[in-house]
């Protein structure tokens, strides 16, 4: 469970959790004899942001929610980006939002993105939150021009600093990148973002020339990397003993060049086996082709909606052909990475874009069969790094190790499904596996949740405010019945709980 501190998963772990949380004297302290569940969330006046609309919305589904635990849960972790990790300002005159992804001070393009989209239903109703999207979506447009390469920036975009453990990376390092890890999907959630935004609120604001350069930068960026003529420009090493944390030769294993987008990265920050990551390339030819229609119709820009649109369809002909496998037991399913020589590695990670989270980020329905069969065989023994234990059964990953479960890929699930059970059973682990925290983890021990990484992880603490909003619409059945045990799972237990 323990590696080298050199990348953001590894920054925090159970038995120093508390030194970590930003939440300070602000907190609200729960001690022997005190009221059960009572809120974690900062003071009012510690809270980063305030957003009326998501308030209401936080109350409006708690009423719902008939499980106390469950209820102190979603209230903990619904809100937890605006209450601590939205730093919104100005630049040039329009509204500028740096959103950290928690326990480190940098804004990674995935994670930012992610982090907002469970209140993207409720920008219509609050103008203070359409600032926070707006901004961030700016924000993002500079950080790509800064370095479409780039995985994670800083607060300030002329600085040299960098992360602390990306100071010696072998790599160009340009000014206001913290760390640079190439991942397909960091661009893919930029468009993403735009997107969702411009069709929930009508707002075209944010789409100027910035953006519009960023926006053609970025498919020039995917081109580069389909590395039909070279390499490209990008290269990464790093000095450390997890083979997961560098490239082989900078580049990554050779490839056959097919039109697929290589990648150094996965979403978890790991490095590929394979340089072509299947996940990613599908989430790519999905927000192409948003992109796509954003060019047509709020930027006026035939020439990018056409390139994009070819790229998307090169991109998918390019995954059906040399992206798909066979299993030992014969079931044809989505390869998670491949080389285009015929080489296939089937596994699936925790972090999103994921083979398991391909109908969540609309790149596939979710009754298309090669999605459905790839789903249920990555949630069992033919995925490595599927964990089942006496505490919980997931995903994990490399990127913690062997034995720990992600919340995330539980929450994912049940996301993408449509059987009562499997959700109530997610809600029922959920709450068995916070540790007494109130919170979602990054992982988790498989027969032990009081040992986790992340106290501080604003990505899924979102996320499962997502989930639970997701079942207050869709099946609000389920939010009547009982999920936690008060005595088992008390905010006292637990090796993560809270200190004041």
């Amino acid at each position: 469970m323990q590696r080298s501190a050199t990348n953001r998963r590894s920054f925090i772990m159970a038995s120093a959790a508390a030194l970590f949380w930003p939440m300070g004297a602000g907190a609200q302290v729960v001690s022997q004899g005190a009221k059960m569940f009572q809120s974690n969330r900062p003071a009012p006046g510690q809270r980063r942001f305030l957003s009326k609309a998501v308030e209401r919305e936080l109350d409006r589904v708690s009423a719902l929610i008939a499980d106390p635990e469950l209820r102190w849960m979603f209230g903990n972790c619904y809100p937890n980006t605006l209450d601590t990790t939205v730093f919104l300002g100005e630049h040039d005159g329009h509204d500028d939002a740096f959103v950290i992804t928690g326990d480190i001070d940098a804004l990674w393009l995935r994670d930012s993105s992610a982090q907002l989209r469970p209140y993207l239903h409720l920008v219509r109703q609050d103008e203070q939150l359409r600032r926070v999207f707006r901004g961030l979506i700016r924000r993002h447009a500079r950080c790509v021009l800064a370095d479409p390469y780039a995985n994670a920036f800083l607060r300030d975009l002329s600085s040299s600093a960098g992360l602390h453990w990306a100071k010696s990376d072998r790599t160009e390092m340009k000014p206001g990148v913290a760390e640079r890890k190439w991942e397909v999907d960091s661009l893919c959630y930029v468009l993403r973002l735009a997107h969702d935004y411009w069709r929930e609120s009508g707002d075209t604001d944010p789409f100027d020339a910035v953006w519009a350069q960023a926006a053609r930068l970025i498919v020039a960026t995917f081109k580069e990397q389909q590395r039909l003529t070279g390499p490209g420009p990008y290269r990464f090493q790093r000095q450390s003993t997890q083979p997961t944390e560098t490239t082989l030769a900078g580049v990554g294993s050779p490839t056959r060049k097919t039109g697929l987008i290589h990648s150094a990265f996965r979403p978890s920050d790991d490095a590929c086996t394979f340089p072509c990551n299947i996940p990613g390339n599908l989430f790519a030819v999905a927000t192409l082709r948003e992109l796509t229609v954003l060019a047509r119709s709020v930027l006026n820009d035939e020439a990018l909606a056409q390139e994009a649109s070819a790229l998307a369809a090169e991109v998918e002909a390019a995954v059906f052909k040399h992206g798909t496998m066979v299993l030992p037991d014969g079931r044809q399913v989505f390869a998670y990475e491949t080389d285009g020589y015929g080489n296939h590695l089937f596994m699936d990670d925790a972090n999103v874009p994921s083979l398991l989270g391909l109908a969540y980020l609309r790149c596939l329905p979710a009754d298309y069969p090669l999605w459905r069969t790839t789903a249920e065989a990555v949630w069992s023994e033919a995925n490595p790094w599927f964990f089942r234990g006496s505490a919980a059964a997931g995903i994990g990953g490399p990127h913690i190790g062997e034995g720990q479960v992600w919340p995330m890929s539980i929450i994912l699930r049940a996301l993408s499904s449509t059987d009562d059970t499997v959700i109530a059973e997610a809600l029922r682990t959920l709450c068995a596996t916070h540790a007494g925290t109130g919170f979602m983890h990054e992982a988790f021990d498989k027969d032990d949740p009081a040992k986790f990484t992340r106290t501080w992880f604003a990505w899924v603490n979102g996320l499962f405010g997502e989930l639970v909003v997701k079942v207050a619409a869709e099946r609000p059945h389920l939010l009547a019945m009982s999920y936690g045990d008060s005595g088992k799972s008390s905010p006292l237990g637990g090796g993560g709980s809270r200190q004041g």
